[in-house]
């Protein structure tokens, strides 16, 4: 299905655009490193699908700015961002566009995701392009927002070597803590598909004494690997073995396959713990070519300022392996990145370094207890007895509703296949939505439907207001693709579509709205709003997965911080979602006022931005578990 509905759109449409924002070079590098990532890995695919546009931050870039060669092969056209797109000015770079229309990728993930699928599109045979997205293909699928992994990969890793480039010698001293944190988790016992079996292998390996073949690793390798190739030299580890054998196209050894009896006998729990290969485990990934340029851009600083890398084992032979793999020292070389030989960094074991920076507090994963003992009914009490109860406002228009009937069919939540009493209940919920945001919007303004799915909000609104403008925003890409497909049969000219995480979305707009934003993402569409001064019409959900982040801590109003723990915070969340309709109706009664306390803590948090926010349920109540609505407007 997904590359059934990837090939429909790419046989509709004519050569996509990709946009690089563009602020200097410094020596093999472009910045900022989002660029050098993307024109690395387009490099390492052989991918001249795309017309690739540098856009200068500055104004005074000129074309004798970009040296040719750190572009590789590639053609690199220079766009001023008042020339960009309209939809590819309202997103963070770098962005993908398709001449002349509507739908915009933006993000470092996506595009590399997205190119990736392009070139193996183009040419099925590559199937170790395809590899680079992992098992199930979701390597970097995860929002930043809420991954800790695709934040330290694309936001947080790129920025710490930014900033550690341009810092003054006095503050470049400590190795940042970014940096560190990676070489923990290059340290992190490794998690696989089908674990228990290599993890099996591996305790025959130990147990037999035995080493694997694998292409060497060391300084003396300066010849880069060709398929079917491997060196002669003895392999360090299985691991090695098993993740070179896949990048090879080789079947693992047959020594390795076999388990003898006893082995096959062994607790789960007694078998040894998997290293890490590579950044994401035993396999080559698109994590790896993103991690390369930063890595390699500090390391060429800490080289040129005397540092002792001797607390970045980890890194260092990571570093040295990556370059062992197909396709990486050719696509360094078209990028003019010289890419070292550690072994003239790395300094004696025994020496200890001095200038490491600790991680802070902020990096380390939240370690607090998840598990939260205990039922809602002290909290609640301790809330009521400050005065606090969850309270819902009035439905301004209760009895509203869309004649579906008239619509065309593209219009109505049937079409996305979804059952005949599931697409009622979709349409009631529409119809709060749409009767909110009708009373907001005016002729002109700019709606944008947050975590759209496939368009349900946002199509209905694009129909029914064509003197506004709708943007939807969405992170998967096969649900956008099928609203765009609903807009394309509508005829639709005032709706707007990118995939892309919400960080990356930097316009402005008078409305936004976000039916079932899960999670946190409610808290970042709010955000969004407030920062837009926007007015919002949002109905949240999955309570059960609110947690602290780097950006969000619960709870989040003055109100609420001065009475409840993030403990007692987290009861709350988690009872908010015991409201499905096979519960007790106790049960779902408590369950309904857990979500109104956490949703009156969020409406208080944004009145401390100077927005009236009102609390409501949707009519009829039965039209989803999940049924508050939250209307803001700017004062």
């Amino acid at each position: 299905m997904e590359l059934h509905l990837r090939k429909k759109m790419k046989d509709n449409v004519a050569e996509e655009h990709l946009y690089l924002a563009f602020s200097h070079q410094y020596k093999d590098s472009i910045f900022p490193l989002h660029t050098s990532i993307s024109l690395f890995l387009l490099s390492y695919c052989d991918c001249k699908l795309f017309k690739v546009f540098l856009v200068p931050t500055g104004e005074d870039v000129g074309d004798q700015c970009v040296t040719k060669n750190l572009a590789g092969d590639l053609e690199v056209h220079l766009i001023s961002r008042c020339q960009l797109p309209v939809v590819v000015q309202s997103c963070s770079l770098p962005a993908v566009v398709v001449k002349d229309d509507k739908f915009c990728r933006a993000g470092l993930s996506v595009v590399l995701r997205h190119i990736i699928q392009k070139t193996f599109e183009a040419d099925p045979s590559r199937k170790e392009v395809l590899e680079l997205l992992g098992f199930r293909k979701t390597c970097l699928k995860a929002c930043a927002e809420v991954s800790q992994w695709t934040r330290l990969c694309e936001i947080s890793i790129p920025l710490a070597v930014e900033r550690f480039l341009t810092a003054s010698p006095e503050h470049c001293q400590a190795i940042p803590p970014d940096i560190l944190l990676l070489e923990r988790k290059l340290g992190e016992p490794v998690r696989v598909h089908n674990d228990d079996k290599i993890r099996r292998q591996k305790l025959q390996q130990q147990k037999a004494g035995a080493k694997a073949a694998v292409p060497v690793l060391g300084e003396e390798s300066t010849e880069e690997l060709k398929p079917g190739e491997v060196h002669e030299q003895p392999p360090s580890s299985l691991e090695l073995s098993v993740a070179f054998s896949k990048l090879l196209a080789q079947e693992a050894p047959d020594a390795i396959n076999r388990e003898a009896p006893h082995i096959r006998r062994t607790k789960t729990s007694d078998l040894p713990l998997l290293d890490h290969v590579f950044a994401e485990g035993l396999y080559f990934t698109v994590a790896d070519l993103v991690l390369l340029p930063c890595i390699h851009q500090f390391l060429v600083s800490s080289k040129k300022q005397g540092k002792n890398l001797v607390n970045l084992p980890l890194i260092s032979s990571w570093y040295r392996r990556v370059q062992e793999v197909p396709g990486v020292k050719k696509a360094a070389g078209k990028c003019n990145m010289e890419l070292l030989q550690l072994p003239e960094l790395v300094s004696a074991p025994e020496e200890q370094l001095q200038d490491s920076a600790p991680v802070p507090d902020e990096l380390e994963e939240d370690h607090e207890d998840s598990h939260f003992i205990g039922g809602p009914r002290p909290t609640m009490t301790k809330l009521m007895e400050n005065g606090i109860e969850a309270k819902f406002s009035p439905h301004p228009c209760p009895s509203w509703t869309l004649d579906w009937t008239s619509l065309p069919s593209a219009v109505s939540p049937g079409e996305g296949k979804m059952s005949r009493d599931r697409a009622l209940r979709k349409q009631q919920q529409l119809n709060n939505l749409v009767a909110a945001v009708t009373k907001l919007a005016k002729p002109g303004d700019l709606i944008v439907d947050f975590c759209s799915g496939g368009g349900h909000v946002g199509i209905v609104l694009a129909y029914m207001m064509p003197s506004c403008q709708v943007v939807l925003i969405e992170n998967k890409e096969l649900s956008l693709i099928r609203a765009k497909d609903r807009s394309d049969e509508l005829g639709l000219n005032n709706i707007w579509f990118i995939q892309a995480n919400l960080d990356y979305f930097n316009g402005t707009f008078n409305i936004g709205v976000a039916l079932h934003a899960c999670g946190v993402a409610t808290d970042m569409v709010i955000e969004h709003c407030l920062r837009a001064r926007a007015a919002f019409v949002i109905s949240p959900c999955c309570y059960g997965f609110i947690q602290n982040t780097v950006k969000f801590k619960y709870p989040r109003s003055h109100q609420f911080k001065e009475i409840l723990s993030y403990k007692e915070h987290m009861i709350l969340c988690r009872f908010a979602d015991q409201t499905a309709v096979q519960l007790p109706p106790e049960r779902r009664q408590i369950g309904k006022q857990c979500m109104g306390l956490v949703d009156l803590d969020r409406a208080w948090a944004a009145e401390e931005h100077n927005y009236s926010v009102q609390v409501i349920s949707m009519e009829p109540e039965s039209c989803s578990p999940k049924n508050n609505m939250f209307v803001g407007i700017p004062t």
